[in-house]
């Protein structure tokens, strides 16, 4: 069996997704880098895999496949390893619910809402209100789903790995780590995170910076 190919960029929150769960299930893979915010724009040959211009995309023994939840299923159906699904009907109905929530409102909000408008458009300090304010929500939430161990449950699943790369760049921006502060449940569960040598070995280019 061929090994797997991911494309994609290792700072993109998405394709970091990927990457944890190949990580987790033990599948080796090889990532083939692609800068879609490159100022010659997305690659020609990336679209023919993927014809919105978005990563990540994969290819494995020849099939081709781009959505990050179509990919994380695949590799879980495919390498059979169901660890990362929970076996009660209720925590995999939680599970999905927190991805949506990252997926809807966490990415835009933590991500794109406060990492990089403070950490990249320099406006550390400079937020408004109500920026400000839908990263509260949206950590309120995800505080009072939070389970003691993992988000779901005393097992890793798809919900962590789904949310580890967007909190990762949010702990980077100042209020993204004071906002934190009044989140003790998801704090702590990033802190243990942070250690897991999957995370580890995924880690952004801006926090092997931060080292």
């Amino acid at each position: 069996m061929n090994r797997v190919t991911l494309f994609g960029a290792s700072y993109s929150v998405y394709v970091r997704i990927v990457r944890l769960v190949l990580e987790e299930v033990g599948v080796p893979y090889d990532l083939v880098e692609v800068d879609i915010f490159s100022k010659e724009g997305v690659p020609a040959d990336y679209r023919a895999r993927q014809p919105f211009g978005r990563i990540p995309a994969l290819e494995h023994d020849g099939f081709q496949l781009f959505e990050t939840d179509a990919i994380a299923g695949y590799i879980v159906d495919r390498f059979n390893s169901r660890a990362l699904l929970p076996e009660e009907v209720e925590e995999r109905a939680r599970m999905r619910q927190i991805m949506r929530i990252m997926d809807n409102y966490g990415y835009q909000a933590l991500v794109w809402g406060l990492y990089v408008e403070e950490m990249e458009r320099d406006r550390a300090g400079r937020l408004r209100q109500d920026e400000l304010e839908r990263a509260r929500k949206c950590l309120g939430v995800l505080e009072d789903l939070a389970a003691p161990v993992y988000l779901v449950g005393t097992h890793l699943t798809l919900a962590d790995l789904w949310t580890l790369p967007m909190l990762a760049y949010f702990n980077l921006a100042p209020s993204g780590r004071a906002l934190l502060r009044d989140a003790p449940k998801l704090a702590a569960w990033l802190e243990r995170m942070q250690v897991r040598p999957t995370v580890v070995a995924t880690r952004f280019p801006a926090e092997q910076k931060a080292l």
